[in-house]
C-alpha cells in the first residue's frame, strides 16, 4: 500500500527541493510517518496544504469584510473612556 501510495504520488507532476528541519521535528516526523504508513513528503505536503487553505479563508474574510467602517484605535479609546471603561 505504501509502495502503491508512493507510486501514485511520484506519477502526478512534483518538484523536488531540500528543507531543513530541527533534529526535533525531523525525528517527530519520520515516527509519525512510520506509525502512518505515510511519507514524510506526504506529511509535510498535507501541513502545508493546510497552511495555504487558511490563509485563503483568511483572505476570504478580508474580501468580505472590506466594505465594512474602520475605527481607529484612538477612537476606540475615545469611546471606551467616553462609556467609563477608562
Amino acid at each position: 500500500m505504501m509502495l502503491q501510495r508512493h507510486l501514485s504520488f511520484m506519477t502526478t507532476r512534483t518538484k523536488r527541493t531540500t528543507i531543513y528541519f530541527s533534529p526535533a521535528v525531523h525525528r517527530a516526523l519520520r515516527l509519525k510517518a512510520a506509525e502512518t504508513d505515510r511519507s514524510l513528503s506526504d506529511l509535510v505536503n498535507e501541513a502545508v496544504l493546510g497552511i495555504l487553505a487558511d490563509d485563503m479563508e483568511d483572505l476570504e474574510a478580508f474580501e468580505e469584510r472590506a466594505a465594512e467602517p474602520t475605527l481607529s484605535f484612538e477612537d476606540v479609546l475615545r469611546e471606551m473612556r467616553q462609556a467609563g471603561e477608562l
